[in-house]
């Protein structure tokens, strides 16, 4: 009977993992009372108030709950999404051309693709949301589309880069040993490997992204936290810890959604793997026994 063990390192004894125990148990104390102590805090400030919660069920000035979750999670919510899923998939086909472009052999290529990566790597989203609300004249869904993508497609063009970098080089050459092309290396070989390996990456960027399409509210643009801000200015300072609490949990809502479809969606991606072969009979498969 065979015992599993580590290669890294020593599985812990009984007094490291009775240390490992007694340092979990203060942690968990530690935040608990940070937490209790930030709860005693707020509820000495009136926070816990129920006028001040009132708004999200009896809100005054003869409006309705309905009225006021709709313009939070219809009109707010739905304008940051809208934002988000088109300048998603644009930034996310813009970075893949990008990392490609950087990839090439002609140096002079490569030189204009690193530029272009560095130059809206390193501008703020904000200002150039303002570049195109104030410069070109755009409309502020359209200048919140174009700093979304911009931006994002040069970071995410850094992850597929580096997860490109990542592959063994005999990726590569195994592929134009059998014939196939650059771009069918790319397209069939790489690509694919790299986006598995850097998906949890690509799903952090546009986790990013949807929140910060909550800069639109500066340049106008009508998502969630303009709608928070909205109703915040409408019904009073009362109102403000229910609506932003509203809005908190809502982008915690969908970014963990979102996270948790990507890891689904990663589990559920082909893998191939190649089978062992019998080294004492060349072009076989070896067989494993177990001994009895």
């Amino acid at each position: 009977m065979s015992r599993t063990t580590s290669i890294l390192y020593d599985a812990p004894g009984p007094r490291a993992r009775r240390r490992e125990l007694v340092g979990s148990v203060v942690a968990a104390l530690v935040v608990l009372a940070v937490v209790g102590l930030g709860v005693w805090y707020a509820a000495g400030r009136g926070v816990f108030d129920p006028e001040r919660w009132a708004v999200l069920w009896d809100p005054p000035k003869n409006q309705s709950a309905a009225d006021v979750w709709r313009s939070l999670l219809v009109l707010g919510l739905g304008a940051t999404l809208r934002a988000a899923a088109v300048a998603a998939p644009l930034a996310f086909v813009l970075g893949l051309l990008l990392a490609v472009w950087r990839t090439t052999r002609f140096t002079a290529a490569r030189g204009v693709a690193s530029a272009i990566i560095e130059l809206f790597r390193g501008l703020p989203v904000l200002l150039m949301m303002f570049f195109a609300l104030l410069g070109f004249g755009w409309s502020a869904f359209a200048a919140v589309v174009f700093g979304l993508t911009v931006y994002n497609m040069a970071i995410i063009a850094e992850i597929v880069r580096a997860g490109l970098a990542s592959l063994p080089k005999g990726q590569s050459e195994a592929a134009y040993a059998v014939g196939l092309s650059r771009g069918q290396t790319l397209r069939l070989v790489l690509l694919p490997q790299a986006l598995r390996t850097m998906a949890p990456s690509l799903v952090a960027q546009l986790v990013v992204l949807l929140k910060d399409s909550s800069l639109g509210f500066i340049v106008g643009y009508a998502e969630l936290l303009n709608a928070i801000k909205n109703n915040a200015q409408y019904f009073g300072n009362t109102s403000v810890v229910a609506l932003f609490a509203v809005g908190a949990g809502t982008y915690l809502v969908v970014n963990i959604a979102l996270s948790r479809l990507a890891m689904r969606l990663q589990g559920r991606s082909p893998r191939t793997a190649a089978a062992p072969v019998d080294a004492t009979v060349p072009g076989t498969t070896s067989t494993t026994s177990t001994p009895a």
